[in-house]
């Protein structure tokens, strides 16, 4: 489905797997903790536009299945095996994500046991020689204070039949799967493999993606760690510019195809003159392009710092590669040496003498801890995960709109990436920040 497109009202209907049996052994004072009051009825629903006219009323329809404890649960607590695993790149807050997950389901719901995936969807498949985890309190109990994952991760699906199999040889009820768009497809195509066969074992998505761009949630764990750290990284990057006559400070940041951390980071900074992310084409060349842009900027005011998302610009390398990772995303060239090529060069022409300072903090960005907004967020999609599995939901994202988080089916979020449109709030915000022009 295209970002733009509305979804339609049965698009939006959560795959259960029966009827819900055993009464929860939640006592109401902890589902006050999770900020619904008490336990949430099944029909209770999230409008998907909140926003109206007395010209346009609300369309009731079109809303998402509320998040929350129920009053009743598929599984047995006691008789229940669940598993987490986690896909994909790096981001803060996976750590925090795992161990919320274990406390919820065995101090809360009272489940016996539950595994720890190794190694991505590797460890879903015995031949890779990857067993997995028993996680216990002492595993997990200060996990969240160090970044990455202690239980590894990797790129690129794994059989769905082969995976089903080893769910069903260990026991599985419930699948936890942790990643972004590419670990989502995946989880959808084990669901349908599980559909297949007509077991009852529920899958459940945590959306995990640094670059803030899966759909229907408003902002995923990790990205304010990554604003928090960009903002840093931009601010040396102008310190680095103003120490010299003519200094450049040019910072690359995360963001295939979404300019999240770029946009946002540079509102954060105050001190970008120019924001480069994928959503928005930019000129290099002519007047209007960046390079004389940036010319004019220089000897207007001896220094600039430029942030560029990784993701932007691809059209203008001339060796971009035609080819995809593990994960299914588009290898992308590098934007940001090919820029700090093309600046040197072009004021070699000019004849003005430019310092240089590139920075390049991906890495550390994705790996650092999460910070404290991104602890609170994680523990929140952490608890109503497990909510949603306990219910018997199944082939699901756990989803935050207008505020408050949903169930949305793996299907519709999966596919097209959340981008900043040029017409958004935010864009006028980095617009007036940096006080470059529209291109």
């Amino acid at each position: 489905m295209a970002q733009d497109e509305l979804p339609r009202p049965d698009q939006l209907e959560i795959a259960t797997l029966g009827p819900c049996q055993f009464d929860s052994p939640l006592p109401r004072s902890l589902t006050e903790g999770d900020g619904i009051g008490n336990f949430v009825p099944d029909d209770t629903r999230v409008l998907y536009d909140i926003e109206f006219t007395s010209h346009r009323p609300p369309n009731h329809q079109l809303a998402f299945e509320r998040a929350g404890a129920r009053a009743k649960m598929f599984f047995d607590p006691a008789e229940t095996r669940a598993a987490i695993v986690t896909c994909g790149g790096l981001c803060p807050g996976m750590n925090n994500v795992i161990r919320t997950i274990y406390y919820e389901l065995t101090a809360n719901y009272q489940v016996p046991e539950v595994l720890g995936i190794r190694y991505g969807f590797r460890g879903l498949n015995p031949s890779e020689g990857l067993p997995p985890l028993v996680l216990t309190g002492d595993f997990v109990d200060n996990i969240h204070k160090v970044g990455g994952t202690v239980l590894g991760t990797s790129r690129g699906p794994q059989e769905p039949a082969v995976m089903v199999d080893f769910l069903v040889a260990e026991s599985i009820n419930i699948l936890f799967c942790v990643g972004g768009d590419g670990t989502q497809r995946g989880a959808d195509a084990l669901c349908k493999e599980i559909k297949r066969r007509e077991l009852p074992i529920s899958v459940i998505g945590v959306p995990k993606t640094i670059d803030n761009d899966i759909k229907f949630v408003w902002r995923t764990f990790g990205f304010f760690t990554a604003l928090e750290k960009a903002t840093e990284v931009i601010d040396s990057a102008h310190n680095e510019a103003r120490g010299v006559e003519n200094g450049i400070g040019l910072v690359k940041l995360m963001g295939r195809e979404s300019g999240f951390i770029a946009a946002g980071a540079t509102t954060a900074s105050g001190q970008v003159n120019f924001a480069l992310i994928p959503e928005v084409p930019f000129a290099l060349e002519g007047d209007g392009g960046l390079l004389g842009k940036l010319e004019r900027r220089l000897r207007a005011r001896r220094h600039a710092v430029i942030v560029v998302a990784e993701g932007a610009g691809q059209d203008l390398l001339s060796n971009t590669p035609d080819a995809y990772d593990a994960s299914g995303n588009r290898k992308l060239g590098d934007i940001g040496g090919f820029l700090r090529d093309r600046i040197g060069d072009h004021f070699k022409k000019a004849d003005l003498h430019v310092s240089i300072k590139y920075l390049d903090p991906s890495y550390h960005i994705r790996s650092v801890a999460a910070n404290c907004a991104d602890s609170l967020l994680c523990d929140q999609f952490g608890r109503f995960a497990v909510h949603a599995g306990m219910a018997g939901k199944t082939d699901m994202l756990m989803g935050l709109w207008n505020n408050m988080f949903v169930h949305v089916p793996l299907e519709l979020a999966t596919g097209a990436k959340k981008q900043i449109s040029p017409e958004s709030d935010l864009w006028a915000s980095v617009l007036s920040v940096t006080g470059q022009d529209r291109w």
